[in-house]
């Protein structure tokens, strides 16, 4: 065969699989019905125990339904297993069962983890819609041996921002695995769930779900859905029932007691300066949680507890700009955040650091979503933005912030709503406010948009030190995006502008000054389990950032291409023409990343994040060449030890040679007792190596290590009732010193939730 015979071969065994998934998906059913079905459910006959076994008289008369489509890969197709989905009630409970049936339940992905860990596992759950808006709800969601995960879903967020997993609700589960494949029981309390306060029977929207994760991840619902329907509640199926039911009291009142000790160096800088012995230091607080109505709760904490057991994971800051952005993971803040949630970050919770007292009303009455929250801070921490890097500070003197968001459903899927911010200290404030809203223009259009305005005073000395105006200033800022969404391809133009004076102290704004456009599609060709590729997508986004004189100081032509298949594994290619401007130079840059994650079975995942190309050295500002690579992996060892490994290493090459090679490794090793206790040991180590001949101003040291290391023991009986006890330490070395310990710390917690 000749090589352009070979070629043309070649090409046919690509094109024409493609050209058949097409014309397939095509053919298959592409939208839900235009009116999904409704289904009545009934009160219980008898009492329900949950323990995974489906056997008591109570499920005989519950409303039995079989998950009859599969949506992803396969579109509205016949799943490849059979799944059964059960739903009763009492007077204080929501029942809800599944038989998962597998014909290889010995291939049955199952590992007893903390609760929220379990997606890489089957599993099974409902959405719900309990106010029957089409706009948020929540997600309970069960593993085989019933390790719970529950989340907020949120509408009004759009993309990534819909789902978020660090809400949790206190209720029941078991799961247990059969010959058959495994059955899962679900016991809610209505108490956990928000729904409006009416005479008779509710109208609740439900979506029963199935994920069967096996060489594909298998999506499996009750209904179909249709790929080009942005509204996700619009689809979903209607129960009639639940009549009688109440809310209840719901007051729940959690206390906490906080303890620890801190030896550590006098002088960090130093690390042959004597170790300081600390005292024990402990605090007492409680929370409480009160349901003024159905739908609006009032949190109020004094002398809380915000501290988080869960170690950040550490992010590599060498020759960055501007300033780190780490998610909010205590309790407090949770509650009602999707109501806080707009397309700017005009409130981040993070900056709260060490609070007085705290109180919270959030909530929804009909078409009303309305959240306030004011706390007492000791500290202010600050962030000090620019087009060109942003800068970080704690002034030493307290403050008091609040935060009000008002949102209005629009239509049958849209909203409106209002937001304002305020922080006051002594010489200092920061005012927020400003409007947002999502239209949705029909099922494949949508509009988002916010507008800010700030007003800003910072003391003096601080102003001077920061290069920050005097006295009193403003700024504003604007997002808006338009998308076009259908089955195989997208559209979307974007704009964002942040003024020089714009500041959100109790948001996250780490770059002003910056005005970015910007317009993007791509096309999707959809595949299916039988083939070598389940999605291939193709797209470009070119963007532009000017600052206030019109000059152009970030510009990108980017090209990607997604393909997703077998073994669950993901490959994402971008390329990108660019231009930055950094110092008074702009500088042409060519770029490539490289993304790729892979699940051979159900016990080992691989990934490999890359970046390579041209940058700029910040510190010396000159041209620079990167080498960015970030391996990790996710072993399960059996079904109760998982080991985690994330590694980030980084080159940095100048004319001269390499500035420098940094390695930032990560290792976190869990064993699971059972679904409540677990023990937990995380490792983080920096190696970073500097050539000071090559720097400009060369730093203190050419060699820096720091290690930090965690041992926690934690025991959860429900997300607030919870005992902690832990030992952390940080070591390090600069230069020819050896590596010394800096700081140890050991501590413990307990909590405990009075529901009354």
């Amino acid at each position: 065969m000749s090589p352009t015979s070979r070629c043309t071969a070649w090409l046919l065994a690509i094109l024409v699989p493609v050209a058949a998934a097409e014309a397939r998906t095509r053919a298959q059913n592409e939208a839900a019905p235009a009116k999904p079905p409704t289904h009545r459910v009934t009160r219980a006959s008898g009492p329900v125990k949950v323990d995974a076994r489906l056997d008591e008289a109570a499920w005989t008369t519950a409303l039995t339904l079989e998950l009859a489509f599969e949506v992803q890969p396969g579109e509205n197709v016949p799943p490849p297993v059979r799944t059964e989905f059960l739903i009763t009630y009492d007077t204080d409970n929501l029942y809800l069962g599944f038989r998962a049936f597998d014909p290889e339940p010995g291939k049955i992905r199952a590992h007893i983890t903390d609760r929220d860990r379990a997606y890489r596992d089957d599993f099974v759950g409902v959405i719900f819609d309990t106010f029957n808006d089409k706009r948020r709800g929540y997600e309970f969601f069960v593993n085989p041996l019933g390790v719970q995960m529950d989340l907020s879903r949120n509408e009004m967020g759009g993309g990534d921002n819909s789902e978020d997993d660090t809400w949790d609700a206190i209720w029941s589960s078991a799961g247990r695995i059969t010959a058959e494949g495994y059955e899962v029981e679900l016991a809610i309390p209505f108490s956990s769930l928000r729904f409006p306060k009416i005479p008779g029977e509710h109208t609740w929207r439900i979506a029963p779900f199935r994920a069967y994760p096996r060489s594909v991840r298998h999506q499996i619902f009750l209904m179909p859905t249709a790929r080009d329907n942005n509204c996700f509640f619009c689809q979903v199926p209607m129960f009639v029932g639940f009549e009688g039911i109440r809310p209840g009291r719901n007051i729940e009142v959690d206390p906490t007691l906080t303890t620890q000790r801190t030896d550590e160096l006098e002088d960090t800088d130093d690390l042959t300066t004597p170790f300081h012995d600390g005292s024990f230091e402990t605090k007492a607080g409680v929370s409480a949680r009160w349901g003024v109505t159905p739908n609006i709760s009032l949190n109020a904490a004094l002398n809380p507890d915000f501290s988080q057991v869960e170690a950040d994971s550490a992010q590599l800051s060498t020759n960055t700009r501007y300033a780190l952005f780490y998610p909010e993971k205590r309790p407090f803040f949770l509650e009602g955040a999707d109501i806080f949630s707009t397309p700017i970050t005009a409130s981040y919770t993070r900056t709260v650091a060490d609070p007085r007292w705290g109180a919270k009303v959030s909530g929804k009455a009909g078409a009303n979503a309305v959240g306030v929250f004011v706390a007492q801070d000791r500290t202010t921490n600050l962030l000090f933005p620019s087009n060109a890097g942003s800068d970080l500070d704690t002034y030493e003197e307290s403050n008091t912030s609040g935060v009000v968001r008002y949102r209005r459903d629009i239509g049958k899927s849209s909203a409106l709503g209002v937001i304002a911010t305020s922080r006051e200290g002594s010489g200092y404030s920061n005012k927020v406010y400003g409007a947002d809203g999502i239209i949705r223009i029909s099922d494949q259009d949508t509009a988002r948009f916010q507008i800010l305005a700030s007003r800003t005073k910072y003391p003096g000395q601080l102003a001077e030190e920061y290069d920050q105006p005097t006295g009193e200033f403003d700024g504003s800022a604007f997002f808006g995006i338009l998308e076009h969404n259908t089955r195989t391809w997208d559209a979307w133009v974007w704009h964002e502008r942040y003024t020089t004076g714009f500041r959100a102290d109790l948001g996250f704004i780490p770059r002003v000054d910056a005005a970015t456009s910007s317009v993007g599609g791509q096309y999707k060709i959809l595949g299916s389990a039988a083939q070598w590729f389940t999605r291939l997508t193709f797209g470009a986004e070119p963007w532009q950032t000017t600052d206030h004189t019109g000059r152009v100081t970030d510009q990108a032509i980017p090209f990607y291409f997604n393909y997703q298949g077998p073994l669950q594994s993901t490959v994402n290619i971008r390329v990108a023409r660019a231009k930055e401007y950094y110092d008074g130079v702009t500088y042409d840059q060519d770029r490539l990343f490289v993304f790729y994650n892979l699940r051979l079975n159900g016990t080992f995942t691989t990934s490999l994040d890359t970046r390579f190309g041209d940058t700029i050295d910040y510190d010396n500002s000159r041209p620079a060449r990167v080498t960015h690579l970030a391996p990790g992996f996710t072993l399960d060892l059996g079904r109760h030890l998982a080991l985690t490994v994330d590694d980030v290493f980084e080159d940095l090459d100048v004319s001269g040679g390499r500035l420098y090679r940094a390695n930032l490794l990560q290792m976190k090793a869990v064993y699971q007792l059972n679904t409540r206790a677990f023990v937990r040991l995380i490792v983080q180590y920096l190696d970073l190596r500097r050539n000071l001949d090559l720097y400009l101003d060369p730093p203190d040291s050419a060699v820096e290590r720091e290690v930090f290391s965690q041992l926690m023991f934690s025991y959860k009986l429900n997300p607030q009732t919870v005992f902690f006890l832990g030992y952390s330490d940080s070591r390090g070395e600069e230069d020819h010193i050896a590596m010394m310990l800096k700081s140890r710390t050991v501590f413990a917690k307990i909590g405990y939730a009075w529901l009354l």
